[in-house]
């Protein structure tokens, strides 16, 4: 499982882990924690379902929501950022999309904006578009592409 890979990397580099989650609602958290000894990495997780809980609890600027929406590169920049700042972690991923049912045309379902941000380097962000597969699948995916963002940038 990768979430056990996450915990031996993390280890090995001395480095802690926070999460900035919106549409999965805490998954990421919950995987990093179901894996015994993760208390030596994770540090902290933000659920930031709604969009005054992105400003409240992570700094996001509500004009940034505002121009871009809350499924955007920016936000899940601004997201992993202040997941950053807030936490006592150097290595923060976050996540904002639209799990479904439903999206829009410009924003469909499956689609979803993950930001990575570690002290002492630029933030990355990637966009992508899982596919109107269901709410649980999507979430799924996005879950276990966020571990494997985390995993590549201690690899």
């Amino acid at each position: 499982m990768s979430a056990e890979r996450l915990l031996e990397l993390a280890r090995r580099a001395g480095v802690t882990v926070a999460t900035a989650e919106s549409c999965t609602g805490g998954l990421i958290a919950g995987a990093i924690t179901e894996v015994p000894g993760s208390s030596d990495i994770f540090d902290r997780g933000f659920v930031t379902y709604s969009n005054a809980a992105k400003t409240e609890m992570l700094g996001v600027d509500p004009a940034l929501i505002e121009a871009h929406g809350a499924v955007s590169e920016e936000v899940a920049s601004a997201m992993a950022e202040g997941a950053l700042a807030r936490s006592g972690a150097a290595l923060a991923v976050s996540v904002t999309g639209i799990a479904g049912p439903g999206g829009s045309e410009h924003k469909p379902e499956g689609r979803v904006c993950f930001g990575l941000a570690r002290t002492g380097a630029e933030t990355q962000v990637e966009t992508v578009e899982f596919g109107a597969k269901g709410r649980h699948a999507v979430r799924a995916a996005t879950v276990a592409h966020a571990l494997e963002l985390l995993i590549r940038a201690l690899s």
